[in-house]
């Protein structure tokens, strides 16, 4: 929870009592919860070498504390990451006959190009255990790599040709001039995600003749699951394409990289899914934070799992505009909270009052920053400047003093070009409390007191239901599926990933592990048993991209 001193700041009818959401009253917590691994061994590939370790945060008790005071606390505790974060991803030799996974895909390689290949590329999925849409607003968030992961193994070769093959029949091979990369837009295959890492690592260096490769590779993420299976793809084809050129990049550099070039595809994202993908650790979860990119262990709290389930309801970003509006929402709330600030119940234009200037502002942390103030004050902001009925593309043109067409040219994406209303209250409430969530998170996990997986369930309950009041991107199979998590035994269960769709993350006693596996199967995948392959797994954090070699 987020602390007495705000609960008892900011009282607001209609919700449960301590909640920190925009909403109705919220869930009530069950008394609630590993089969799959670490992203290691088990998953086919090698174990790391034992590598450093890093120390909880001192057990003081968890004291009353605004999410203003827990940014500037947070602000100065050490990212234990930062010097990991500064190298280029790791290099791991391996004994090809030791890795099953790895000298399966080498013979499939063998027998698809004629030749071996001379290295191999892993970048992990994540999951996201709370911060749900606010990274491209510019606040942190707390994910954690997961066993699942795209795998490509390479080979350099003398032709300017890309050749792209999928070890799944379903994706049909692709191949094209290295030197005339592109990438479509209206239909986001495969391939396209590959092409995104590749150009933004081309285009960094400025590499005029870079170096065609001959690539296959093999997913064990499920598509379209909201785990992250197309980010990871990016970031795999970059360090191939990094390390193909002779390149060499920092971590950090690769996600900046790897977000920025994701969105040749037409996806407004924010960075965490490559942030996490290249800056996870074994063992620790991560809150990342952005401008400038950094990342801070945090250590999950003993005696629960983390269980993902897949709702099987596919949703493609890049292949929806539902994403894409939500941030354009966020990003017109960021311009229209900056242009009118109601003080002392008038109307003063903030642009001039402060010295402001909303056109240069994007996100909804810009404002914060800017005026200097907590996200307790900012929700209050929020319900004095926005109003809870939908926008016209009118309304705020005139809140602008801009036309559509400016509106549609200078702020509006592509595929957001025709919406007509927009739901920036409700945005901007979801944000600045999931914001305020994430830090209260972090600090009970840093804090551990005794009933911490009571406070982080209650945190991750009030997480969903603001993503499905509030920023409306979950779905019916989702809102049955949270349900049925929670009824099995889940202390906290919540949407993971942008939502219609995908998986949902619950947290789950390990005592309590087998059972809830059992009763959430029966409930949920018994009518259709093909569908549980993949669908059902408890996991811990993984380790981030690197290259295998044949040692």
């Amino acid at each position: 929870m987020v602390g007495e001193e705000q609960r008892a700041e900011r009282p607001q009818s209609g919700r449960a009592a301590g909640c920190w959401c925009a909403c109705q009253p919220g869930l009530s917590s069950s008394s609630v919860p590993c089969h799959r691994r670490w992203g290691g061994e088990e998953a086919g590939l090698p174990a790391l070498p034992s590598g450093r370790t890093v120390s909880a945060y001192p057990v003081t008790g968890v004291q009353p504390e605004t999410p203003h005071r827990a940014a500037a606390r947070l602000s100065q505790e050490p990212a234990w990451g930062a010097a990991m974060a500064a190298e280029a991803p790791g290099t791991l030799p391996v004994q090809l006959v030791e890795q099953p996974r790895l000298q399966k895909l080498k013979e499939m390689f063998i027998s698809k190009f004629g030749s071996a290949p001379k290295f191999y590329v892993r970048a992990p999925g994540r999951v996201n255990l709370i911060g749900e849409h606010i990274d491209y607003c510019g606040y942190a968030v707390l994910p954690m790599a997961i066993e699942q992961d795209i795998l490509i193994a390479v080979e350099p070769v003398k032709t300017q040709v890309v050749h792209l093959a999928n070890t799944n029949s379903l994706y049909l091979d692709f191949s094209t001039n290295v030197n005339n990369i592109q990438i479509n837009k209206t239909k986001p295959q495969w391939h396209n995600y590959f092409l995104c890492g590749l150009k933004g690592i081309q285009e960094h260096f400025g590499l005029n003749n870079p170096t065609g490769m001959n690539c296959l590779l093999d997913g064990t993420i499920p598509p379209s699951s909201g785990l992250s299976s197309s980010s990871a793809l990016v970031c795999c084809a970059g360090l191939v394409t990094l390390r193909a050129n002779g390149k060499t990049l920092s971590k950090v550099e690769l996600a900046e990289i790897c977000t920025k070039s994701e969105r040749y595809i037409g996806t407004e994202g924010g960075g965490m899914d490559q942030s996490i993908s290249f800056l996870a650790e074994e063992g620790t979860a991560k809150l990342i934070k952005f401008s400038p990119l950094r990342a801070t262990d945090v250590r999950l709290p003993s005696g629960a799992a983390f269980v993902i389930a897949n709702s099987c309801v596919e949703m493609n970003k890049a292949a929806t505009s539902h994403y894409n509006i939500r941030v354009m929402e966020c990003r017109l709330a960021t311009k229209v909270i900056l242009e009118f600030h109601t003080l002392c119940r008038k109307i003063h234009l903030l642009s001039k009052f402060k010295g402001l200037d909303w056109e240069k502002m994007l996100r909804l942390h810009d404002v914060q920053t800017r005026l200097g103030v907590s996200l307790e004050e900012m929700l209050t902001i929020v319900e004095e400047v926005l109003h809870p009925e939908p926008y016209s593309a009118e309304e705020i043109c005139k809140c602008l003093g801009i036309s559509l067409e400016e509106l549609r040219s200078q702020i509006l994406s592509q595929n957001t070009q025709d919406v007509s209303t927009f739901k920036l209250y409700q945005r901007a409430k979801h944000v600045y409390s999931e914001a305020a969530r994430v830090l209260e998170f972090k600090k009970i996990c840093s804090e551990a007191p005794a009933n911490a997986l009571q406070l982080l369930g209650e945190l991750m309950n009030q997480s969903y239901i603001s993503c499905r009041e509030m920023y409306e991107c979950s779905c019916p199979e989702l809102d049955r599926l949270v349900d049925i998590c929670l009824q099995s035994g889940a202390i906290g269960s919540r949407l993971t990933g942008a939502g219609w769709g995908g998986c949902t993350v619950s947290m789950v006693p390990t005592d309590k592990l087998n059972t809830f596996l059992k009763d959430v199967k029966k409930a949920y995948y018994q009518s259709d048993v093909q569908r549980l392959e993949n669908s059902l797994f408890a996991t811990k954090p993984g380790r981030g991209a690197l290259v295998f070699v044949e040692a």
